[in-house]
C-alpha cells in the first residue's frame, strides 16, 4: 500500500506563510509529522474544534487585518526614498564587504521604517561604489522601489586624478593650474605618449660634429 505524500490538518494557531488558526491546510507528510504536529500547531480536523476556534480565528483575523494595513502605508511612504551608506573600499571602488539585507533593514530603521530582513530583495550582489534600486516586499502584491547610493568612506585616488583634470579651449585633456600657472598637458597614454616624446639625437661622431661651431680664424 502507497503511503500518502500529503495529509489534510486544522490549524489550531496562525503559521506563517501557510494560514490562520482555524483553516484546513493540506501539507506534506513529513512537514506534518516533523513540525506541525509535535508544537501542537495542528490537529486532524473536526467540526466541532472548528467551532471552538472561531473566535481565535476572528482575532487573528483583525491583526492580519491591522498589519496589512501598517505594510500598505509602509510601502506608500517608502517608494522613492533614499539610502546611502558608506563603505571602506580599494581605490577602484569595490567594497571590502558586500552591501547586506541587514545593512539596508538597519538603515531604514535609523529612518523610521521597520522592515525584516527577508522583505528586502537584492537582484545582485553590491560590492562596489554606486547607486542602486532596491525593491521592498513584505508581501507578494505590496513593494516600493528604494534608491539606495553606496559611497567610499574616503577621498579615492581615482577621484583625486580625476579633480586634478579638465579641458581646454581646444578640447585637449589638461591638469588644472595651480598658483596662477599655465595648465600643462595631461600625460599622453599609448601611442599618443610615444608621438609625444622629443626627438633623440642622432649619435656617433657625425652628430657631435654636426653640432660644433665653426672656429674664428687667427689673427
Amino acid at each position: 500500500m502507497v503511503k500518502s505524500k500529503s495529509v489534510e490538518l486544522l490549524l489550531v494557531e496562525t503559521v506563517e506563510s501557510l494560514g490562520i488558526v482555524g483553516d484546513v491546510v493540506k501539507v506534506r507528510t513529513g512537514y506534518a509529522r516533523n513540525y506541525l504536529l509535535p508544537r501542537g500547531l495542528a490537529t486532524e480536523p473536526n467540526d466541532e474544534l472548528i467551532k471552538q476556534l472561531a473566535a481565535k480565528r476572528a482575532e487573528a483575523e483583525r491583526k492580519l487585518a491591522e498589519i496589512r494595513a501598517a505594510r500598505t502605508a509602509m510601502i506608500e511612504k517608502l517608494e522613492g526614498i533614499e539610502v546611502t551608506l558608506e563603505r571602506s573600499t580599494n581605490d577602484q571602488g569595490m567594497l571590502y564587504g558586500s552591501v547586506t539585507q541587514q545593512d539596508i533593514v538597519k538603515a531604514l530603521a535609523a529612518m523610521g521604517y521597520g522592515i525584516r530582513d527577508r522583505d528586502v530583495r537584492l537582484s545582485q550582489t553590491i560590492k562596489r561604489i554606486g547607486d542602486y534600486e532596491v525593491v521592498i516586499r513584505p508581501e507578494a502584491d505590496l513593494e516600493a522601489a528604494v534608491k539606495l547610493h553606496v559611497k567610499p568612506d574616503r577621498k579615492l585616488e581615482l577621484e583625486r586624478e580625476a579633480a586634478d583634470l579638465d579641458f581646454d579651449d581646444e578640447g585637449n585633456l589638461v591638469r588644472k593650474p595651480k598658483d596662477g600657472a599655465a595648465p600643462a598637458a595631461a600625460p599622453a597614454e599609448g601611442a599618443e605618449a610615444e608621438a609625444a616624446k622629443p626627438a633623440k639625437a642622432p649619435k656617433g661622431d657625425t652628430a657631435a660634429k654636426a653640432e660644433k661651431k665653426p672656429k674664428a680664424a687667427k689673427a
